[in-house]
């Protein structure tokens, strides 16, 4: 079974940047595609970025200029820098492996003054 352990949130103000980091073991992490997603409180959880096994990239529009998603497989380890952040950003943010069932518990990220 994959496992995955997000880590990086935190407080932060508008305009500020974060780097989230999700280590990935169970799996041979190089073979997988990945993704960001994020869960704001009583709304839905929404695919924030993803990249394949060969580092092609997608965004959400909402996130598209500010936010990457890298990798890197040596490493096992999927990121997310997060620039000029605001309010709407708020929410928990967890990584997913294509293909399996499995959720980290998520790193919380609030952007507020």
């Amino acid at each position: 079974q994959v496992q995955l352990v997000e880590s990086g949130g935190g407080l932060v103000q508008p305009g500020g940047s974060l780097r989230l980091s999700c280590v990935v073991s169970g799996i041979i992490f190089r073979l997988y595609s990945m993704g960001w997603y994020r869960q704001a409180p009583g709304k839905q959880r929404e695919v924030v970025a993803t990249i394949t096994t060969r580092g092609t990239t997608t965004y959400a529009d909402s996130v598209k200029g500010r936010f990457t998603i890298s990798r890197d497989n040596p490493k096992n380890t999927l990121y997310l820098q997060m620039n000029s952040l605001k309010p709407e950003d708020t929410a928990v943010y967890y990584c997913h492996t294509e293909g399996r069932q499995s959720w980290g518990q998520g790193t919380q990220v609030t952007v507020s003054s």
